[in-house]
């Protein structure tokens, strides 16, 4: 077989149709090495990893017995240049850019997510913490270095890095000897590299992948979240029939959908009378009285597009079109451009027939939201009011009602003397009235 197809699909058939010309000496040699891997004593595993082992065993195989007929680098693709590269520029053009930005975009993405998992992971192994900004900013500059030696882009593997920290890695110091082995190997060892069996290769790759499966999420799905479990066997079956950059961007794009969801989920919009219940005398209903013509909703939750229905099904439900319309957003810690449009088609139906509407209690963030949109202008901002009882106060104002008697006795008693002095300044001014009329005896001063 010259070419094994990309495609997995493809690929399967094509293995399918020459499973009969296996060598036999190709796969003796790639199931002893993955068994050194595997079976490797772990009290050596520190000093001298099992792959090494292997790597150097399958290579040293192939050097002294060379009628094995085994393919190798050097067979394959003809060793290892015994130079580093020449930096040169790549060639860029609008039509390759347009190509290549979907697919160059995830896989930052994944790149910054794999390699921020694996610092995570390390940290968790050896007790320490990462800083993600370094991390990040690191391996930016090193993939924006790298192609310019015709390298490609490179992430913090899992795997690599487990095994490092096995071998007794504690710092940073792992990656610089990491590096310079493989400087020493490419200037150095070159002409021994290309003796190295891709059946032994081969073998390794399979460990990197049994260890980077996390096969144990598997048997956790039926525990996990209906919807999570079909996110994560969707990205799974993407990566394996079609490819890795599908299944990171369908997998976001699902995840997003399930986010949004669950949102939406938690916001609900409540009427709120007389028997609710809230924190705070200001803030709950009990003791006072709803003027008649005055409908009252409270708002829970995060006001995003995908809850911004329920305001207006909620009034809908209802069945009524009151005078004055509060609520109370308290409970809404953020708002946005959808939500706030809601809010704006709300105002704009009440304004239309003749009705208001009153906003109790907004949280910062909805608040500054709705100051720099011109929302508050519009509303009046003598329609945002502290709390629920300020709310009910505003709402009499406007309906013309006299201000309800206070439960507070001191309340009470400056609105007994508020209520005295109104009714002073109006017997005051019939009195003018009178005296100054042509039936009342000339003018005042008579």
């Amino acid at each position: 077989m010259e070419k094994v197809p990309s495609d997995f699909i493809e690929k399967m058939r094509v293995l399918g149709e020459h499973v009969g010309t296996f060598q036999w000496p190709t796969i003796a040699l790639a199931a002893g090495s993955l068994a050194i891997i595997l079976f490797w004593p772990k009290k050596w595993q520190r000093r001298v990893p099992g792959s090494i082992v292997a790597l150097v065993l399958g290579t040293a195989a192939v050097m002294l017995f060379p009628g094995l007929q085994v393919e190798t680098i050097g067979s394959k693709f003809g060793g290892i240049p015994q130079a580093l590269p020449q930096p040169h520029l790549p060639a860029l053009s609008w039509e390759n850019i347009q190509h290549l930005f979907q697919p160059a975009t995830t896989i930052a993405l994944l790149a910054a997510i794999e390699s921020l998992l694996c610092a995570v992971v390390a940290d968790g192994m050896i007790d320490d913490r990462h800083d993600s900004n370094q991390e990040l900013m690191a391996q930016g500059i090193a993939n924006i270095v790298s192609p310019l030696f015709g390298g490609i882009a490179a992430t913090g593997a899992i795997a690599r890095t487990a095994t490092n920290i096995k071998c007794g890695a504690r710092t940073p110091i792992a990656g610089v000897v990491h590096a310079v082995t493989l400087l020493v190997i490419i200037l150095a060892a070159a002409p021994l590299a290309k003796f190295i069996p891709l059946a032994t290769l081969s073998a390794v790759l399979v460990n990197v992948a049994l260890n980077m499966g996390e096969w144990h999420n598997f048997s956790r799905l039926p525990k996990w979240p209906r919807s999570d479990a079909v996110v994560f066997l969707t990205a799974f079956s993407l990566t394996v029939v079609i490819d890795l950059t599908v299944a990171v961007e369908i997998g976001m794009v699902l995840a997003a959908i399930l986010f949004i969801k669950r949102v939406s989920e938690t916001t609900q919009i409540t009427a709120v009378d007389e028997s609710s219940e809230t924190e705070g005398a200001q803030h709950s209903l009990i003791g006072k009285e709803i003027p008649k013509g005055v409908m009252i909703y409270r708002i829970f939750g995060s006001f995003f597009f995908g809850a911004a229905d329920k305001l207006e099904t909620a009034l809908k439900r209802s069945g009524q079109e009151p005078e004055v319309l509060i609520l109370g957003l308290r409970k809404v810690l953020a708002i946005d451009a959808t939500g706030l449009n809601a809010l704006e088609d709300i105002y704009d139906k009440l304004h239309a027939r003749g009705k208001h509407l009153i906003l109790s209690g907004p949280h910062t963030q909805p608040f500054f939201m709705m100051d720099k949109a011109g929302f508050l202008d519009r509303l009046g901002r003598e329609n945002i009011c502290a709390n629920l009882e300020h709310s009910l106060e505003r709402a009499r104002e406007i309906l013309g009602l006299p201000p309800e008697p206070s439960s507070d006795p001191l309340q009470a008693e400056k609105q007994k003397i508020e209520m005295v002095r109104q009714d002073l300044v109006g017997a005051l001014e019939r009195a003018g009235k009178v005296l100054n009329s042509p039936a009342g005896g000339g003018t005042r001063e008579k």
